[in-house]
């Protein structure tokens, strides 16, 4: 779970993340939200999932924006626990817009 992913390996797995970008060895996505209370919200809320996976991204507020950019720093590049954590923040995100449609 912790192996680096080769080049291949992160294409096929970006395929299946819509919106998620490969930047500088990351992988990056920005989610929008109503306003800065949502969006702070999320970030609590994608914070829970990081800690119980022990798997922290690096997030970016900016109002109503989020940013989040996801590497495994001990193995100095992307692991599978990348592309499991941005799934479930994903779902979150999903979750998210649905109860607020």
């Amino acid at each position: 779970m912790n192996a680096l992913l080769s080049g291949g390996a992160i294409r096929e797995a970006l395929a299946r993340l819509p919106g998620w970008t490969l930047e500088g060895g990351e992988i990056v996505r920005t989610f929008a939200f109503a306003d800065f209370a949502a969006a702070l919200g999320f970030v609590n809320r994608a914070g829970t999932l990081a800690e119980q996976a022990n798997h922290h991204p690096d997030i970016d507020i900016r109002w109503n924006k989020v940013t989040l950019r996801l590497t495994t720093h001990s193995k100095g590049g992307l692991t599978a626990l990348d592309f499991g954590l941005a799934e479930e923040i994903d779902r979150l995100a999903r979750e998210l817009r649905e109860d607020h449609s």
